[in-house]
């Protein structure tokens, strides 16, 4: 590391500082309640989002494209029933 003057600071002293400061920080995050925590937490959002009426956006994306389709083919036969009945309005039925 480097100061204003130029000077370099002892690095050891900074890379013993922060190995400590992680093992002191991992040791008391397993002796917290903080895992607990976060597993109560997970379990909660996981039954709130089972109540949700979600889907995969996948799933999503195949339902969107089928109702495309369906709703491209409805298109075409109203077409095709209007063509149908304009035909027949021409012809006298007997």
């Amino acid at each position: 590391m480097w100061c204003a003057r130029g000077d370099t600071f002892p690095y050891m002293l900074d890379k013993r500082l922060a190995e400590e400061l992680t093992e002191r920080i991992g040791e008391a995050l397993r002796n917290s309640p903080a895992q607990d925590v976060e597993r109560n937490l997970r379990a909660l959002l996981a039954a709130w989002l089972d109540r949700l009426d979600l889907v995969l956006r996948e799933d999503f994306e195949v339902q969107k494209k089928l109702l495309e389709r369906a709703q491209v083919k409805l298109a075409d036969l109203e077409r095709r029933i209007a063509e149908l009945e304009s035909r027949g309005q021409g012809k006298r039925p007997e």
